[in-house]
């Protein structure tokens, strides 16, 4: 009697948030590595916030009003969620079970906000904080978009300077000073390969305060 050959066993797929400050560079360097890595999934969010030019639905967001994400949010759609510059965003649960099931590994670009809640609730994720070269570096970027109006860049460029200062708490440092150099280094520990931009090493921790010291300069 010939056996019948043993199902194949899916590997849940792993975890990686990615977050920065406003004018960091994470959703061009998540862009990048996705296109450049098929194994890897976006999860994409839910957000309050209006489209905005070239932006589609369900593709860089899922566009949804107030009273629609309250009703998602207590009824605990939401892996996570956060209000950030005014505007609520959340991450499906669903969305990022059904993934990893299937053995995909996926990729959530958030604030740090709603990084500190998937930790609690993710224990496996892996964290990266994605840091511009300079404060002057970033005030340049918000500038560069040439959508906002001077109170909201700077309203945007103080929470940003803010967020920075949560850089460690999560497992790994990106500094986006040269995009293709920060793009390798994501994709190097979203691929296992690099360990040297872990938060807890001296040399990290080092470029990190620097980077700092020059938004309290400002």
């Amino acid at each position: 009697m010939t056996r019948a050959p043993a199902p194949e066993t899916k590997t849940q797929g792993l975890l990686f948030i990615v977050a920065a400050p406003s004018g960091g560079g994470k959703s061009s360097l998540v862009a990048a590595v996705l296109g450049d890595d098929s194994r890897l999934s976006l999860s994409v969010s839910y957000t309050t916030r209006a489209p905005r030019a070239g932006e589609k639905h369900g593709r860089e967001y899922f566009f949804v009003d107030h009273a629609e994400f309250g009703r998602m949010r207590d009824e605990g759609a939401f892996l996570e969620s956060a209000e950030v510059h005014g505007n609520l965003y959340g991450t499906s649960q669903r969305q990022i079970e059904t993934l990893r099931a299937a053995g995909r590994d996926v990729v959530l670009e958030i604030d740090w906000q709603g990084a500190q809640q998937v930790r609690e609730r993710a224990r496996d994720a892996q964290t990266i904080f994605v840091l511009p070269p300079n404060a002057a570096e970033l005030e340049r970027r918000l500038r560069g978009r040439g959508t906002d109006a001077e109170a909201t860049i700077q309203r945007r460029l103080r929470d940003s300077l803010g967020d920075m200062t949560h850089w460690s708490e999560f497992d790994h440092l990106i500094v986006n000073d040269d995009f293709e150099a920060a793009l390798g280094r994501l994709a190097a520990v979203v691929a296992g390969r690099d360990t040297s931009h872990r938060t807890d090493a001296p040399a990290v921790r080092a470029a990190a305060e620097a980077i700092l010291a020059t938004g309290a300069a400002a």
